[in-house]
């Protein structure tokens, strides 16, 4: 897969994701819910990674976006953002993950009764910010990008170019 495939697969996830939790919430399955919430947080932070070249194979993409945010190859206004984003990522991590699918194994406690609506209605909340700021932030890296290489590619062509007649007559006065 390309970059603009993954966005588009890890967007096309978390959407799906953040439709059944929603669908969840109207069945009052409140594990089902965090754990539909947790994965479409978890396609939203992959999505914003695609776009940076950086395709983990994880269920904490908070690390990785850390790391991207270290390098400050960010722009200021995109970095807000993805920052913004952080604390949902943390928020619905490998540990809720886990303990959606599994419980919490140290104190024999079944994931069914871990999740309350309260807990769902939290998830299904940072789920919609993090779908929403993913997209926002895959929109804004995308058109930094493209400005950067148009940049880099005008200044290219810049140094490439043969002289036009216009700075060769010049040139030439300048000489005498």
């Amino acid at each position: 897969m390309n970059a603009r495939d993954e966005v588009t697969y890890r967007l096309a996830l978390s959407e799906g994701f953040l439709t059944e939790a929603e669908q969840d919430v109207t069945l009052r399955r409140w594990r089902s819910c965090v754990d539909n919430s947790q994965l479409s947080v978890e396609n939203a932070g992959k999505a914003v990674l695609a776009v940076f070249g950086v395709t983990p194979r994880t269920h904490d993409p908070a690390r990785e976006l850390a790391g991207v945010l270290r390098r400050g190859s960010v722009p200021t206004a995109v970095r807000e953002v993805l920052t913004s984003m952080l604390a949902d990522l943390l928020a619905l991590g490998p540990q809720e993950h886990f303990m959606t699918d599994y419980g919490d194994e140290t104190q024999y406690a079944l994931p069914w009764d871990l999740f309350d609506q309260a807990s769902a209605e939290d998830a299904i909340a940072a789920a919609r910010r993090s779908l929403a700021t993913a997209r926002d932030a895959t929109d804004a890296v995308r058109r930094w990008q493209e400005q950067q290489a148009s940049t880099t590619a005008e200044a290219n062509a810049a140094r490439e170019s043969p002289p036009t007649a216009r700075s060769a007559a010049t040139e030439r006065s300048d000489e005498r």
